[in-house]
Parts: C-alpha cells; structure tokens; sequence
C-alpha cells in the first residue's frame, strides 16, 4: 500500500469511528463503488476524501471536483492527500485550479498545498501563479510567511528567469533571504 494512501486511510478509519462503510471503501477495487459515493448525498467528508483519492491516483477524472475542493481545505491533512491525488490524475484542469487557489487572496491561509502542488506539475501556470502570490505576501507584516517560503522554494526548483525579480525582492526578508539566495542559484541569468 502506497505511504499516502495508508495514512489517509489512517486518519479517515478513525475519523469515522471504524465504520464498515470505511472499510469497504478502502478495500474495494470497483471505480464506479467509489465515483458514486462523490454524488450521492449525505456523505461524510471522510468518505468522500478517500473515494476521490483513490480515484485520483488511478487517474479517474471524476475525483477532480472533489479533490480540488480538498485542495483548499481548512485541514492540512485533507490538503496534502488531495494535492497528491491531483499531481496524479493528469487532469489537464489541475494546474490551472491549482494556480486559481494559489493565488485567491480571500483563501490564502490555504495557499500551501497549492503553491507545492504547481511546483510539482511544473505546469506553465506555475511561474506566474507563484510570482504573484509572493509578491503579495512581500508586503510588511503579511502573516503567511509558509506560503511566501513555499513559493520562494518553489521558483527556485522551477528555475524560470522571471522569478528573478520577485526573488530579488524577497532577499530583503529576513524571514525568506536565504531560501532567496538558494533560489536565486539556481535561476539563469545575471543577478
């Protein structure tokens, strides 16, 4: 069993109490079982969480709305178990969402997930997406300092000339100067 899928199946056992229902959604193997616990109604959010993960990683498109509502979730379990899901789908539309909630200032406490999400697809909505939200949390006392760390990290690893500027820019952070410095290394061009 795949690390990801054992320890959301983990969380979500003992968030449903040890349901049966759990149990049989981890352990079956019929797509359709799965898909249709995202449409019916009244399903716990656990239930969910799992059906539209191993739909993900089996690159079922149907997990996609799910796992992009996941994916900005208040829950930072349910964040990473959906950006995981979502970076194996190969869903055209995941870099574009990911970008879209990278970069929604109303939901930025909840900016993580998708920041490294889009530095894994390494999509060409990344650079700009994660541009512009540094930009943003380069402004005096911005309290999300992870996210501007992630986007940081994540256009050095992306190594795209135009994060040059906004990298330079986050040099006068202490909190981001040396991640700076280490993504400036690895960014072509002159300094």
């Amino acid at each position: 069993m795949d690390e990801a899928l054992r320890s959301l199946t983990e969380r979500v056992r003992a968030e449903s109490g040890g349901s049966p229902a759990c149990e049989r959604l981890a352990a079956t193997d019929d797509p359709d079982e799965l898909a249709a616990v995202l449409t019916e109604p009244g399903q716990p959010l656990w239930a969910r969480e799992l059906a539209a993960f191993r739909l993900g990683v089996a690159g079922d498109r149907r997990s996609f709305e799910t796992l992009v509502l996941l994916l900005n979730h208040r829950d930072p379990q349910r964040c990473a178990s959906a950006a995981h899901a979502l970076a194996r789908l190969g869903d055209p539309r995941t870099a574009r969402a990911a970008a879209a909630l990278a970069t929604n200032e109303l939901r930025v406490a909840y900016a993580l997930h998708p920041v490294r999400l889009l530095v894994e697809l390494r999509a060409p909505e990344a650079v700009p997406a994660l541009i512009t939200t540094l930009q943003r949390r380069l402004r005096p006392h911005d309290p999300y300092r992870k996210v501007a760390l992630a986007c940081v990290e994540g256009l050095g690893a992306l190594g795209d000339p135009r994060a040059r500027p906004v990298l330079n820019e986050a040099l006068a952070h202490p909190a981001l100067a040396e991640a700076a410095v280490h993504a400036l290394a690895r960014v072509p061009g002159g300094r």
